[in-house]
């Protein structure tokens, strides 16, 4: 096994400094927690990072994977033109495997340079002081938990098959409806459904996940659920322990960054 690392992590645009400005300080405990985990990927040695977003190309019943020999990250969509950076990209483990994915999973490949927030900010925190790291960015589609759980286990195979030291970031929000003014008005049901995907995820019970309320999760309204059961799939097999560094909802948002580490 080839995989060295994984984590859970959010991806507000309000973590970039010249996007939240005075609301940074509001976050300041995710941020802490983002460079506590970087400090702990930096470490495992990564030569690779997948990181699975929730944004970007979304196709509705298949899952997408974007290969490119380099990514660009800008922030410009949320009125900063100054924080940029490039990265570089893995074309060749996923490459290799593709055939074999898409027998069992349905899959897109594209490449597409210009990686959306929910890749870009994590990689803001966690890649930049890792000049040769390669990056894959997934995205999920919207098929049900059960078939992500099985793209996850599919990936795993693909990282089981490389010489490479891989790690894994699933990228998402969790409830956007935590306060009155939440993106999605309030709802009791979104502090339901974070706290129970912490109480899961600190007992490792993926299928439970999987399995949670339909109609809770909707009431919900995350954006990081499909993103988390990918990585659970990924683990199918390997024993982790969740370290939950922070979870907070100063904007009506849960934003959870956890590790969960390999034993």
């Amino acid at each position: 096994m080839s995989l060295v690392f994984s984590a859970i992590v959010p991806h507000p645009p309000i973590l970039i400094p010249s996007v939240g400005k005075d609301n940074l300080d509001q976050i300041s405990k995710t941020k802490e927690a983002l460079e506590e985990l970087e400090r702990d990927l930096y470490a495992s040695k990564p030569d690779i990072l997948i990181v699975i977003s929730p944004h970007g190309h979304i196709d509705h019943d298949h899952f997408t994977v974007n290969l490119s020999d380099k990514f660009e990250i800008n922030f410009e969509d949320f009125g900063d033109f100054s924080t940029k950076f490039e990265i570089k990209g893995d074309t060749t483990m996923m490459t290799i495997d593709k055939e074999r994915i898409a027998d069992k999973s349905p899959l897109n490949i594209i490449s597409e340079q210009k990686l959306d927030h929910g890749v870009g900010v994590p990689l803001f925190y966690l890649a930049q002081k890792m000049p040769n790291l390669k990056v894959i960015p997934i995205h999920f589609s919207l098929l049900d938990n059960q078939t992500h759980l099985e793209f996850g286990k599919n990936i795993k195979e693909v990282i089981s098959n490389t010489d490479k030291r891989v790690a894994v970031i699933s990228s998402g929000d969790l409830s956007h409806c935590l306060t009155e003014n939440a993106p999605g008005g309030f709802d009791p049901q979104g502090k339901e459904f974070d706290e129970k995907l912490i109480e899961l995820l600190e007992k490792s019970d993926s299928q439970s996940i999987v399995n949670i309320d339909k109609d809770l999760i909707e009431h919900a309204t995350e954006c990081g659920l499909r993103s988390v059961i990918i990585l659970l799939g990924i683990l199918n097999g390997i024993n982790f322990k969740t370290k939950i560094l922070n979870y907070e909802a100063p904007f009506g948002v849960g934003y959870l960054v956890a590790n969960l580490e390999l034993v």
